[in-house]
């Protein structure tokens, strides 16, 4: 088995004014944006988009496009999934990126066991990991600033 390396991206997709969450199929309690690993010799946009399509099957097209925020955070990772990593890397930096739909979208499973759309404040209560929420809390002050969240391509 090939190690993960450690650093990944965290994909938000939301509206005007709701998140997408998925419930993982490994852990049902686990709630999350869509997340994955880079692979060798792959950019953090590329990695975006691929994570987007393998977790959502929604694709870059019809004029909307990915926005790399440019926030980053290093985060422990959780020691039930350390296994997956080289031995003794215990950390992992995650790029942020948003995805910004017209109206909520039913997504393709394909590696979770539900999606659900809500509210920005109910998502932010709702996602599992602290990266999660501190992510939905930067979107949250945008909508509330009345910054631009949509990417055009």
């Amino acid at each position: 088995m090939a190690f993960k390396h450690p650093e990944s991206v965290l994909v938000l997709i939301h509206t005007k004014d709701q998140v997408l969450l998925l419930q993982r199929k490994d852990n049902p309690d686990f709630w999350q944006s869509v997340t994955g690993s880079l692979e060798p010799g792959e950019f953090r946009m590329q990695a975006a988009a691929r994570e987007l399509e393998e977790e959502t099957g929604l694709r870059l097209d019809n004029g909307l496009a990915l926005i790399d925020t440019g926030h980053k955070v290093r985060f422990e990772i959780y020691p039930r999934w350390r296994h997956r990593y080289r031995p003794g890397v215990t950390h992992n930096w995650e790029y942020e990126f948003r995805l910004c739909v017209p109206e909520p979208l039913e997504v393709q499973l394909s590696e979770h066991l539900a999606q659900v759309w809500l509210p920005f404040e109910l998502a932010r209560q709702q996602a599992s990991s602290w990266t999660n929420k501190a992510a939905i809390d930067r979107l949250i002050n945008i909508s509330k600033n009345g910054e631009q969240m949509y990417g055009r391509s």
